[in-house]
C-alpha cells in the first residue's frame, strides 16, 4: 500500500493524550476518513428511516415479520459462514470497558470471550476512546501491565492459551465523535472511529495470533443496518488486504424491531456472521421507546419484575435460539450483572443461586454461551454450560423446532401480572442519578447496589419514569405517577446521596447535574431517542 495522503479529518477540542500518535496515525485516520466518506450518507439515511418506522408503530401499535423478506425466512438452504476456531466455543463471555486494569483482568478471567466495550460500558471521553485502543494494541503485543496506585497490586497477562478471545463492541449508529470532524466540520460517526482504528491497527496482528477482527454490533434496528455493516466489512478487508470472511460479527438483538428481523440480519451478514445475543435492558428500553404511546397494555412493571421467564421475553429468547441454530450461528444469552460483595457472604449466596438458575435456564434452552459482568461469576456460568455441553464447543445441533412464535407473542407485555410500584419509581430514580453522575465523570460501567450497570440501565430507568407518568400509573400506595412526584423522589434521593457520601464528596461530583439530566429526559414531553445524546453534550473531555 502506498503512503496515504494526509487525512481530511481534523482532531478538535481535544487535549493531547499520551501515546495518541500510535493510534491516530495518518494511515489510520485516512482509513477512518474513507469509511466516513463512503458510508456516513447511508448511515444518515438509516437513522432517518428509524424515525419513520417509529412513527408507523405509533400509528398502528403493532409489529410483524416483514412480508417483503418472507422468501429469506422460507429458504432453508442458506447458513452463515462456519465459526472460526477462536469463536467456536463461547460458553462464557465477560463484558467490560477497555481501561488498562479491566483489559488484563478480562483477558485473564477464564471466560472464553471478552466483549471489549467502547459502547454502553464506556463513557465516550476522548481519553477513553483513544487509550482504550492503546490498551488493546498493547495486549495483542503482550506489552501491557498495570499496578494499582492504591493497593500496589500488579496485574500482568497469563500465557496466550489462557486468554479470552476479544470481541470488540463499537458505538451504535446514532452516536457521533465530536473530536474527529471532516473538512466541513461534520463529526465522524463514533462507530467508524471505534471500528476503524481497531480494525486498521489490529486485524493482521490478530490473524497472526490465530484469531481475527471480531465485533459485537449494538443497537441494530433492521436488516438494512446489518447490510451496511456487511458492506463496511467487505470494504475494510479489501483495504488492508486480508481475506474476505475474516471479520466475524455478533449482533445484539436488543431492539424490538430487530427481534422481528433476526433471520434477515443473519442473512445480510451471512459471510461474516458469528451469532446473535439477547440483551435485556436495552430490549425493554426499546419496547418502551417504540410503544410508549400504545396505551396501558404496553406499560412495563418495575424492571426487576420483568424476568427472562416473562412470556414475551421467553418468546424473544427462544426465537433467537431457534433462528441462530437453524442458520448455523451461535446464540449467546444475557447478562449476569451481580457484583459480589466483599463484606456480605449471605448476599453473595443468594445472588449466586439466582445467577446459577439463570445460566442453567439458558443452557437448557439451547444457548451456546452467556454473559457475566464480573470474573467471580465466570466459574458459575461455566459450570452451567459445562453440564449441558460437556466436551462439545456449542449446541448448535439443538434446532429447537418445537419453538413457534407468533408476531403478537413478542409484544404481549400485558401477559405479565406484575404492576409498576412506588418502590420501582424510587429505584429508577436512584439508579438513574447514580449512573449518570458516574458517566459524566467518564465511567461507563458502574457498580450500583451490587449490580454492574451500564448505559442501558439508565435508559430503561428514565424510560420507565417517562412511561409511567404519561400513562398516569397509580401505584400500590395510591399515589399517581406525575412529574411532581418524580421531582419529589429525585430531590429526596439527592439529599440521601449527600448524607451518604458527605458534603465534600457531593460537591466534588456531578450530582446536581445528573439529577437535572435524569429529570430532563424523564419529564420532557418530547421523548429523547437516547439519553446519551443530551448527556454527551455535557460530557467533558
Amino acid at each position: 500500500m502506498s503512503a496515504p495522503a494526509p487525512s481530511p479529518l481534523a482532531i478538535v477540542d481535544a487535549e493531547p493524550l499520551p501515546r495518541q500518535e500510535e493510534v491516530l496515525t495518518d494511515a489510520a485516520l485516512a482509513f477512518v476518513a474513507e469509511l466516513h466518506r463512503l458510508f456516513t450518507p447511508r448511515r444518515d439515511e438509516l437513522l432517518a428511516r428509524r424515525g419513520e418506522r417509529r412513527a408507523e408503530i405509533a400509528r398502528t401499535s403493532t409489529l410483524d415479520f416483514l412480508p417483503e423478506t418472507a422468501h429469506i425466512r422460507a429458504d432453508d438452504s442458506w447458513k452463515v459462514a462456519p465459526a472460526p476456531a477462536a469463536l467456536n466455543d463461547r460458553r462464557v463471555e465477560i463484558t467490560g470497558p477497555t481501561d488498562r486494569k479491566m483489559t488484563i483482568n478480562a483477558l485473564n478471567s477464564g471466560a472464553r470471550v471478552w466483549l471489549a466495550d467502547f459502547e454502553d460500558a464506556s463513557a465516550p471521553t476522548w481519553e477513553n476512546v483513544v487509550l482504550g485502543q492503546v490498551n488493546l494494541m498493547d495486549a495483542y503485543n503482550r506489552n501491557i501491565d498495570f499496578t494499582d496506585a492504591k493497593s500496589g497490586k500488579s496485574y500482568a497477562l497469563k500465557d496466550a492459551d489462557q486468554l479470552a478471545t476479544v470481541v470488540m463492541r463499537p458505538r451504535g449508529w446514532h452516536l457521533d465523535e465530536r473530536h474527529l470532524v471532516d473538512e466541513t466540520g461534520k463529526p465522524v460517526p463514533g462507530a467508524f472511529v471505534d471500528f476503524g482504528l481497531y480494525f486498521f491497527h489490529n486485524a493482521k496482528r490478530l490473524i497472526e495470533l490465530g484469531k481475527g477482527p471480531y465485533f459485537y454490533l449494538p443497537k441494530t434496528e433492521s436488516h438494512l443496518e446489518a447490510r451496511l455493516w456487511n458492506e463496511i466489512f467487505v470494504f475494510a478487508q479489501d483495504y488492508v488486504g486480508i481475506p474476505q470472511g475474516t471479520v466475524r460479527a455478533t449482533v445484539l438483538i436488543e431492539t424490538i424491531t430487530a427481534a422481528y428481523e433476526m433471520e434477515e440480519i443473519l442473512y445480510e451478514l451471512r459471510d461474516h456472521a458469528a451469532g446473535l445475543n439477547a440483551g435485556r435492558w436495552d430490549y425493554l428500553f426499546s419496547i418502551v421507546k417504540n410503544f410508549r404511546d400504545g396505551g396501558e397494555k404496553f406499560v412495563l412493571p418495575d424492571r426487576n419484575l420483568v424476568t427472562m421467564t416473562a412470556p414475551f421475553m421467553r418468546a424473544y429468547t427462544e426465537l433467537l435460539v431457534r433462528t441462530c441454530h437453524k442458520r448455523g450461528a451461535h446464540a449467546i444469552g444475557g447478562m449476569a450483572a451481580f457484583i459480589p460483595s466483599r463484606r456480605d457472604a449471605e448476599v453473595n449466596k443468594v445472588a449466586f443461586e439466582k445467577v446459577r438458575a439463570d445460566k442453567d435456564r439458558e443452557a437448557g434452552d439451547g444457548f451456546d454461551g452467556s454473559w457475566v459482568a464480573h470474573p467471580d461469576l465466570v466459574p458459575i456460568a461455566m459450570e452451567s454450560f459445562d453440564k449441558v455441553l460437556g466436551d462439545k464447543p456449542n449446541q448448535k445441533d439443538r434446532l429447537r423446532e418445537d419453538v413457534a412464535v407468533a408476531p403478537g407473542d413478542l409484544i404481549a407485555i400485558d401477559s405479565l401480572d406484575a404492576k409498576p410500584t412506588f418502590g420501582g419509581l424510587q429505584n429508577a430514580v436512584q439508579v438513574g442519578i447514580r449512573y449518570i453522575e458516574a458517566w459524566l465523570r467518564g465511567l461507563g460501567a458502574v457498580a450500583i447496589f451490587n449490580l454492574m450497570e451500564d448505559a442501558a440501565t439508565a435508559e430503561i430507568s428514565r424510560s420507565q419514569i417517562w412511561q409511567w407518568i404519561n400513562a398516569g400509573v397509580v401505584f400500590e400506595n395510591g399515589r399517581t405517577a406525575t412529574a411532581e412526584l418524580a421531582r419529589e423522589v429525585a430531590a429526596e434521593e439527592l439529599a440521601n446521596i449527600k448524607a451518604e457520601i458527605g458534603e465534600e464528596a457531593f460537591a466534588a461530583g456531578h450530582w446536581q447535574q445528573a439529577h437535572d439530566l435524569l429529570l430532563q429526559v424523564s419529564l420532557d414531553a418530547d421523548y429523547a431517542d437516547f439519553l446519551t445524546l443530551p448527556a454527551y453534550e455535557q460530557l467533558k473531555g
